[in-house]
């Protein structure tokens, strides 16, 4: 079996996900998809919805998965940056696309896909053959773009190959010791890294089964604990299930592992973790960019506040700002080179060069260091990255927002520590003279242009933000007064 749905009281063997999967690749085939075009998905969870992911691929195009909490703005730019051929959404975004289309000049088909199964992508798809041979694709063909928001406030569409995703869930699933008869606990979303490319391949390349739930409610997996063997989460997931007064060891009785990663697993969630289970929460570390580069050992010490070692094949260094490779427990510049690692950005050639080094290093841009043991830490961010329950959020994207408001001379967009999401969204405006601005005007403002996890939910309002002597903005100023 490889999908159990509980929400439906439904059961999806792998043999139905390959018919319907070839089912959808010949749709799309005879709507003139081609080997190396773009599909767009922007859907609710839903075992349709992995049939087309993987319709996609085997149609030789390529994934280009969308968040479901992405407003119209954000829309409009990924389809003019990717000229997708076909976009598959729900009938609720009937209107924004049919605008999309309209204002970006991209002609591409509309097809709608709902959570039950209905929509116009499966309305005739029994009138379709129910055998597609895949397209061959190399290890160095693009599979997905998935954006991930850049530091000028332009996303930027990471190109992932073939051969990324396969090398990743290969060694991923040694690493982990993944079984045939593993089951794994499925509630995270599949439009990133994680819930698709991690927690879905590693599942397929096994043919072992998921437990298919629409999203994260506490409850849902206490009820579904001891019918699986592994579950992958953000740290929100466990620190939730801590919440639980009847979260138990006995509850996980027939668990063999927890995975953490997507944002730093604090220590103290670890620790009650253990003591709690008796289960210590596996962290690993990953990227858009490059899939997984490290994780704590299956077997061996798993150390708290760690993301553990580097990934068989995959090469990490430690780097000063003049390019010198540090020694042990020295902090610099986290670079990453293997397999894993993807092809570039999206038609942003000049980015590709300036993030990768001469000898083929890709700078992730966060901080690190590495102990004596090889386990490597997270320090840090050079680019002011917030994760936010799993989700990147870059500030500039979102001082870009505010500060087109009337009221608002400028802004600086921070992290600060949050209980349940690890890192939530906080913003300093210095208004303009004599301007009235309030906090509900300023979320009212982001609603209809952010996704709203990165709508700011902390506010100061300063005369002047924190300069140095060149005029940048100490973000570290008010990250050390305002983000604890």
């Amino acid at each position: 079996m490889a999908l159990s749905v509980p929400e439906q009281d439904r059961q999806v063997s792998f043999g139905e996900l390959d018919l319907l999967s070839a089912r959808i690749a010949n749709k799309l085939n005879g709507l003139g998809v081609k080997p190396g075009e773009r599909v767009a998905v922007q859907v609710d969870k839903s075992p349709e919805a992995l049939a087309l992911y993987l319709a996609v691929l085997r149609a030789g195009a390529v994934y280009l998965p969308l968040n479901t909490a992405y407003m119209p703005d954000e829309l409009s730019y990924f389809v003019t940056n990717a000229e997708p051929k076909v976009v598959v959404s729900k009938k609720s975004q009937v209107d924004v696309f049919t605008k999309i289309r309209g204002d970006s000049g991209v002609d591409f088909e509309f097809m709608t896909l709902e959570s039950n199964a209905s929509g116009t992508l499966l309305d005739d798809i029994s009138s379709f053959g129910e055998a597609f041979e895949t397209i061959s694709r190399s290890d160095d063909d693009i599979a997905a773009i998935l954006y991930t928001s850049g530091t000028t406030g332009r996303p930027k569409g990471a190109m992932i190959s073939h051969g990324n995703l396969l090398s990743n869930a290969k060694v991923l699933s040694r690493q982990w010791g993944w079984k045939s008869d593993d089951v794994l606990l499925h509630a995270l979303p599949i439009f990133h890294v994680h819930g698709l490319f991690v927690a879905c391949n590693i599942s397929f390349l096994n043919t072992s089964e998921m437990i298919y739930l629409s999203k994260f409610d506490a409850q849902m997996v206490l009820a579904e604990l001891a019918n699986a063997t592994v579950l992958m989460g953000v740290p929100t997931f466990y620190t939730r299930l801590l919440n639980e007064p009847d979260f138990s060891g006995e509850l996980c009785r027939n668990m063999r592992l927890f995975i953490s990663g997507s944002a730093p697993l604090l220590e103290e969630t670890f620790e009650e973790f253990k003591e709690r289970t008796g289960h210590s929460i596996l962290e690993r570390y990953g990227m858009t960019e490059t899939g997984m580069n490290a994780s704590n050992p299956l077997d061996g010490d798993r150390v708290p506040g760690t993301v553990g070692l580097p990934l068989p094949g995959t090469e990490i260094r430690i780097v000063s700002d003049q390019g010198v490779n540090l020694g042990v427990e020295e902090v610099g510049s986290l670079q990453v080179r293997g397999p894993n690692v993807f092809k570039g950005y999206w038609r942003m050639p000049e980015k590709t060069e300036a993030d990768f080094t001469v000898d083929g290093f890709f700078i992730t841009g966060d901080l690190g260091k590495i102990d004596e043991n090889g386990y490597v830490s997270i320090v840090g961010r050079e680019k002011d990255l917030i994760i936010s329950g799993g989700y990147n959020i870059y500030p500039k994207e979102v001082e870009l927002v505010i500060n087109e408001m009337p009221a608002v001379n400028e802004t600086a967009v921070f992290g600060y520590k949050h209980a349940d999401f690890g890192e939530g969204v906080a913003v300093a405006v210095v208004k303009e003279n004599g301007a009235e601005i309030t906090d509900s005007n300023i979320i009212e403002y982001c609603r209809d242009k952010l996704a709203a996890y990165k709508i700011p939910r902390v506010f100061i309002y300063m005369d002047e933000l924190p300069r140095n002597t060149m005029g940048k903005v100490q973000k570290n100023i008010l990250r050390d007064k305002y983000g604890s």
